[in-house]
This record gives structure tokens, sequence and C-alpha cells, in this order.
């Protein structure tokens, strides 16, 4: 019996799969253009994110870049040993963590609470104007933003002058371990807050406005709205987004943190990315900086998959 429900199982299952693929089929004949403007798309990918992949495998060898990939002898788990042991490579690990979190903690709120602000807003006029002014900074180079902190962080700068001027005594922020953290979660805010409210603005507007009459009549004030009707119906999108978020608590931006960061402040700046950055680029070490790298990517799906699991179990939503 259980063998005739499993051959049962398995030949629907094989029917289901050559009834999608015949609809592909039919659906790529029939709209053939649009599926033809994939192909530009799908050879990038091919080339920049899959055929990199191949180079994973320096970081089971004592790579030689004379030798070539295939060429170099067989390392096995020792770049993985060695890096498992540095307290340098701890320290990064530690210091990506912290900063994630207050990236986190500060920076996934920021836009959903903007969002949620601008949509209570009824000046059409002034609530365009926020937008632009908050989505702006979005498209300044990270170079940029980065030198603008820096100077007005300087001892000479916006800051210290107004703080000068209130009695205060000047102080040069950036080469205090202790405030890079939150200069830096600052500064990702502040770029970032408009762009990422996008996608919060835009689950707002499919809100049916049927369920605030609805929740009017009975008598709900605005934040009652917002906290029954308003958050819930967004609620997907927020946990969507979360994932994402919890996904790249091991890839900080790296850029902003090598424009910002010196030698005094590696206690609490250093991270995962720059720590491959000096070992790879700078050291040369190309076979242990990729072993870190592969790392890095297991933890960060690890991380994706597992906050995907919860958010499945517990809300019903999930990216997979």
């Amino acid at each position: 019996m259980e063998a005739c429900t499993e051959k049962t199982v398995k030949t629907n299952m094989k029917n289901k799969v050559l009834i999608n693929l015949g609809q592909l089929k039919v659906s790529v004949v029939n709209h053939w253009m649009l599926y033809l403007l994939i192909v530009p798309f799908l050879i990038w990918y091919a080339i920049f994110m899959y055929k990199p992949m191949y180079g994973l495998q320096i970081g089971f060898k004592d790579y030689d870049i004379l030798s070539g990939i295939t060429q170099s002898p067989f390392a096995g788990f020792e770049h993985f040993k060695e890096f498992l042991t540095d307290e340098f490579f701890w320290r990064a690990f530690r210091n990506t963590i912290m900063i994630s979190i207050y990236d986190l903690v500060f920076g996934f709120p920021a836009p959903i609470i903007l969002a949620l602000m601008l949509n209570e807003m009824k000046s059409v006029r002034f609530k365009k104007a926020i937008q632009t002014i908050t989505y702006l900074p979005h498209f300044i180079s990270i170079v940029v933003i980065a030198g603008l902190v820096t100077n007005f962080l300087a001892p000479s700068g916006l800051i210290n002058n107004i703080i000068a001027a209130l009695g205060g005594e000047r102080t040069y922020f950036l080469i205090q371990p202790e405030n890079f953290r939150g200069i830096y979660t600052g500064m990702n805010v502040w770029k970032g807050i408009g762009f990422s409210a996008v996608v919060y603005i835009s689950a707002l507007s499919g809100v049916d406005s049927q369920l605030y009459e609805a929740a009017s009549i009975d008598g709900a004030g605005r934040f009652k709205q917002l906290c029954h009707v308003t958050l819930p119906c967004i609620r997907p999108t927020i946990m969507v987004m979360l994932i994402l978020k919890i996904g790249q608590l091991l890839s900080v931006s790296y850029e902003a943190i090598l424009l910002l960061y010196q030698p005094s402040t590696y206690q609490t700046a250093d991270i995962v990315s720059t720590y491959v950055y000096r070992t790879g680029m700078v050291e040369g070490r190309y076979d242990f900086a990729t072993a870190v790298g592969l790392t890095n990517s297991i933890i960060a799906f690890a991380l994706v998959y597992i906050s995907n699991k919860i958010s499945k179990k517990y809300s019903d939503t999930s990216i997979f």
C-alpha cells in the first residue's frame, strides 16, 4: 500500500513538472520578445555572479598567482584554521556584528517611521518636498558623504565651531574609537532613509481606504488606526525587508569604513570586509582572504535561512 502511494506521489510530481514546463514553453513562444529582454541580465548575472564562484577554490589552496588556480597546491582547511585562531579576525567579526546591530536598531525603523509620517501629511506639496530632501542623499557618492562627515567633525569643522561657540572644547571625533559606530550609523541612516522609505510608501499606498473609514466609524483615532490598520497591512513588507536586513548583518559597507577609519579607531571600526581587504589586496594573501570571505557568505546565508524560517512560522511571510 505504501509503495503504491509513494509511486502515485512521484507520478503526480512528474506530471506537475511536465505541465509547468509545457506552460513555460507556451509562454516563451507567445511572449518571446519579453523573454529576450531578460537575456542581457542573465548573461551579466552569469559572468559577474556565477563565474567568480570558480575562484572559491583558492580558499582551499596555497595560491600562487604564477601557477594559477588549478596548479596551486591543495591546502585543505589550513587557511580556515588560521583565521579562526587570529585575534584580529575575531575583533573584526565582533565589530561587524556590533555595527550591524546599531544599523538594525536605528537604521531599520527609521524609513518605516518616515514613511508613516509622510503618509499622515495632508499637504501634498510639503510631502513631496520632504520626500525629495530625504531621497537625494542616496544619489550622492559615498566618497563625497564621507568627505562631508570628515570636514564637519574635524577640529575646525562646523560641529566643533558650534561647540566652541557654546563654550565647549573642540574634539577630533573621528580619532576616538567610542564615537566611530555612532558616526557611521548616523551617516548611513541619513544617506539611506529616504530611498529605503520608498518601499514602505509604496506598501502604504496599497492599503484599502475603506479600512480607515470602518475604523473611524468604530471610534478609532489616528494612532489606533496606525496600530490596528496601517501597521498590520504593511507587516508582510516589513518582515521581508527585515529578513533581507538580517542577511546583511555581516555585509557592512567597507567603502565607508575605509574612508572614515584610521589606526586609532581599528579596535571598534575594523570589520570583516576591511580585514579581508587588508589581507587580500594589501598583503597579497588571496587564499587566506578567500577563505574568510567564503565563511562570511556561508554565515550570511545561514542567517537569511533561519530568519526566513522564523518569519514563515510566526507571521506566514517569507522570501522562499
